[in-house]
């Protein structure tokens, strides 16, 4: 495994991490998420990624009791949660980035998980409703409690973003210091091109997810592969975002790109994520153990994309960001 640091922080995060969204409590059986654990920490990873939306809760459920089983040292290993969604009935303040739900939410999350603090605690979506300035002041005030140890966003803008490191600074607070984008060959727009300022001036890192497009750059929905993660109830809007004709067909020629040089279509995607040194780590999501074996070969994948074969890439994609010279 590498290790990666995490941002400006001095935390070491493994390039690789295992994320729970769709199979823990809902997709897998709990021994399954249990075993995977326990292979991907014998393998390097150190990185554990959760939330409070994920399965209502059982999802951090289910991983806490695995912990508890497999009774790492603490200091061994990073486990995430994030804030926004909500894990009850959708009532006023049982969800967004107010301070009453983001306290109350961290309180359920670490009850969840069984431990004692949050490594990485995240707001999962802006929220227009809440001040920026109130958001930052709760999680300043989990970080002095001892709740949590850093705090970032997912999927907010670069605006909102740095306008959380303003009201930061001008109160004298600790700021976000992590964003988890979704990135692949799919999607690069944040990655690429928004987010680059905030790598260069704010130290930001980040936690990919999706870094395989739910399963699109696997080369599976290319036959008839029967009952998947986007077959499942509740998946259906993922499903109709990732199965065009048109992806197909980029998936298609991305497969001859891998086979070209002798890598699955899986690997080539995930190293094509680590060749971004703006990448902190890409997390896995797995619902079967051969399947995470496979994907933590990707490592080993990176140093063949050489220069060229990322070109090809993305001749075929017509995606890549162009960036102003001014």
């Amino acid at each position: 495994m590498q290790y990666r640091k995490l941002g400006n922080t001095g935390i070491q995060i493994s390039a690789l991490s295992l994320g729970s969204w769709i199979t823990f409590g809902k997709q897998i059986e709990d021994n399954i998420s249990e075993k995977l654990m326990s292979v991907a920490y014998d393998a390097g990873i150190n990185f554990f990624d959760n939330a409070e939306i994920y399965a209502r809760g059982q999802s951090e459920i289910v991983m806490g009791k695995a912990l508890k089983n497999l009774n790492w040292p603490r200091s061994s290993y990073l486990v995430s949660s994030k804030v926004f969604f909500g894990y009850e009935t959708d009532k006023p303040n049982q969800r967004g980035l107010s301070r009453k739900h983001i306290l109350e939410g961290c309180e359920a999350a670490l009850k969840r998980l069984q431990v004692d603090y949050i490594d990485l605690f995240f707001c999962h979506r802006p929220d227009k409703n809440t001040p920026i300035l109130e958001t930052v002041q709760a999680m300043n005030t989990l970080i002095q409690q001892g709740k949590i140890l850093y705090w970032g966003t997912s999927e907010w803008s670069a605006q909102e973003i740095l306008q959380a490191h303003v009201e930061a600074a001008q109160h004298q607070l600790i700021g976000p210091v992590m964003e988890q984008p979704q990135y692949n060959i799919f999607e690069r727009r944040k990655m690429e091109d928004d987010y680059l300022h905030l790598f260069k001036y704010q130290g930001m890192g980040t936690t990919i997810w999706s870094p395989l497009s739910s399963g699109l750059l696997t080369g599976k929905y290319l036959g008839d592969v029967g009952a998947t993660r986007l077959s499942i109830q509740g998946m259906e809007w993922l499903h109709e975002r990732n199965i065009t004709p048109a992806r197909l067909e980029k998936v298609k020629a991305l497969k001859n790109i891998s086979d070209s040089i002798d890598v699955s279509l899986s690997l080539f995607s995930l190293a094509w994520c680590l060749k971004n040194p703006n990448v902190s780590t890409a997390i896995l999501g797995a619902s079967k153990v051969s399947q995470l074996e496979e994907n933590l070969k990707a490592i080993e994948v990176v140093e063949k994309l050489t220069d060229e074969i990322m070109l090809q890439v993305d001749e075929v994609m017509q995606n890549k960001p162009v960036l102003s010279e001014y």
